[in-house]
C-alpha cells in the first residue's frame, strides 16, 4: 500500500509530537520533603599524605662558622629542607599543622578557645617574622608535613623547638616568635 506525502509528514509530525511530551516529561520531577544538608565543618579532612623522606646531610669536613652576634637565637637543630620555599610540619600528636617560609608561620589546629571569625572560631594563626600575630579561618588542605618528633629544628630562619606541652617557633634574625598548642597560643 502507497502512502501519500502528505500522510508520511503527518505520521512524523506525530511521532515528533510523541517523542517531545516523553523528553518533557522526563525533565520535570518533584520531591516530596524538605531539603536538609550537614552543619559545617571546620575540621580537616583525614586524607593521608605521603611524608617526604629527610635526606641525611653529609658529612663535612670544616667546622660550622660561628654564630653572629647579629642573630639574637641561632638556629639548631635538624634542618628541614623546604620544598619550593616552604616547609611544612605536623605535630607528634598530630593535632597542629603548619606551614612555614621565610616571612611567616602559619598554622592550623582545634583550638579550645579560639576568637571568632564571621561568626565561626578561628581555626589556625599566623606570624610574622616580626612578631605580628593574627587569628584566621583556614585550611592548609593535603599539605606534604614532616611529623616532629619533641626536639629541635630548623627551617627557612626559624628555630622550631617541638615537646608535649606545644610548639615554639622563633624567628633566628628578629628573636620574635610564638608557643601554640590547642589551648592557646603566646607570642613573644
Amino acid at each position: 500500500m502507497l502512502r501519500t506525502l502528505d500522510e508520511m509528514k503527518a505520521r512524523v509530525a506525530v511521532a515528533e509530537l510523541v517523542l517531545a511530551a516523553a523528553a518533557l516529561a522526563g525533565c520535570q520531577s518533584s520531591v516530596d520533603g524538605t531539603a536538609t544538608r550537614e552543619p559545617d565543618s571546620y575540621l580537616e579532612p583525614n586524607v593521608p599524605t605521603p611524608r617526604p623522606s629527610q635526606p641525611s646531610p653529609a658529612p663535612s669536613s670544616t667546622p660550622a662558622p660561628a654564630p653572629s652576634p647579629s642573630n639574637p637565637r641561632p638556629s639548631g637543630g635538624e634542618e628541614l629542607a623546604p620544598q619550593n620555599g616552604y616547609v611544612f610540619i605536623q605535630t607528634k600528636s598530630g593535632k597542629t599543622r603548619c606551614q612555614l617560609d621565610e616571612q611567616e608561620v602559619g598554622c592550623e589546629a582545634a583550638f579550645t578557645n579560639a576568637p571568632e571569625i564571621n561568626g565561626a572560631p578561628a581555626n589556625g594563626v599566623r606570624l610574622t617574622a616580626d612578631g605580628d600575630l593574627s587569628w584566621v579561618q583556614g585550611n592548609l588542605g593535603a599539605i606534604p608535613a614532616v611529623t616532629l618528633d619533641y626536639r629541635t629544628y630548623s627551617a627557612v630562619g626559624w628555630s622550631i623547638d617541638a615537646d608535649e606541652n606545644g610548639t615554639r617557633f622563633t624567628n633566628d634574625s628578629t628573636g620574635r616568635g610564638m608557643v601554640i598548642s590547642v589551648e592557646g597560643v603566646e607570642t613573644f
